[in-house]
């Protein structure tokens, strides 16, 4: 079913959306939640909140990009629930991407001026300057936390050119940002 048929039975509050969701997307959420969680039970709660919070929240929303918006209500509860989960001892993946991108995205609390939305707006216009292969891999690796094995084998290329091309990336997005005037 198109999305767009999808959203029409979230406005007429018809159940079958969920159903419809989970049938277009429900394999999609699940291994996003899974790729952050790695707990097959925690995955499918966080897949149910999503559905939760989609019904609760559309309408008023109407998405113009259904997965988009249900994959950002899924890496929410997530990660959300990973830091519940492991409190003080985080998870080494998520640690290890968040360095990686604490290299060039600023800590908010060190910038004031350097609000969420003008780093959101500056980190849209730099992704849709650079070249298409760098900004899947790039997205690939930093939204969908894939691991750079699971990278190189979807796009047939070798793990030196992943880490190769998000090493690049990060340091054109820090040039990027720092010509923007948010500092690194």
């Amino acid at each position: 079913m198109e999305d767009a048929k999808i959203i029409d039975l979230y406005f007429a509050r018809n159940e079958d959306a969920i159903c419809q969701t989970d049938a277009a997307y429900g394999k999609k959420l699940f291994a996003l939640a899974d790729r952050i969680l790695h707990d097959a039970q925690d995955s499918e709660e966080t897949v149910s909140d999503t559905y939760m919070k989609t019904w609760e929240t559309i309408p008023p929303q109407r998405p113009s990009y259904f997965y988009a918006y249900l994959a950002k209500l899924c890496r929410y509860f997530a990660l959300g629930k990973l830091d519940w989960k492991t409190a003080a001892k985080r998870k080494a993946e998520v640690v290890s991407l968040t360095e990686e991108m604490e290299l060039c995205i600023p800590d908010q609390r060190k910038e004031a001026e350097a609000t969420g939305k003008e780093i959101g707006r500056a980190m849209n216009a730099f992704l849709e300057s650079i070249s298409q292969e760098s900004r899947v891999i790039f997205m690939r690796r930093y939204w969908f936390c894939d691991t750079i094995a699971e990278i190189a084998e979807r796009y047939d290329i070798s793990e030196s050119k992943v880490k190769m091309r998000l090493h690049r990336t990060r340091n054109q997005l820090a040039d990027y940002l720092s010509k923007e005037g948010i500092t690194v």
